[in-house]
């Protein structure tokens, strides 16, 4: 899977974790020069609170476009850490 933004690829993995129809990428997959720390949190029901990310790219910037769980509840664990796009990124094999 690639996640691509702004004519960039941001991230990139055969590993990723689909969950409710969001790709999750592994930490690691994902080109960190474009994310730029964002103060929202929002609460999941299952998964626990999500940190956000905005994309910064060629000097344009997509708002809270990337999501984590930088802790999870027992049923989300295996996706801890890992980054999901939304906002207008393109994710697609």
């Amino acid at each position: 899977m690639k996640a691509s933004w702004n004519g960039k690829v941001v991230a990139e993995s055969d590993k990723t974790i689909n969950i409710e129809g969001n790709q999750y990428f592994p930490p690691d997959s994902v080109n960190k020069e474009f994310l730029s720390s964002s103060e929202t949190h929002t609460v999941c029901h299952w998964k626990g609170t999500a940190s956000y990310y905005d994309l910064v790219v060629d000097g344009k910037t997509n708002k809270d476009a990337a999501w984590y769980y930088p802790e999870t509840s027992n049923l989300a664990k295996n996706i801890k850490g890992y980054i999901a796009f939304w906002h207008g990124v393109e994710v697609a094999e």
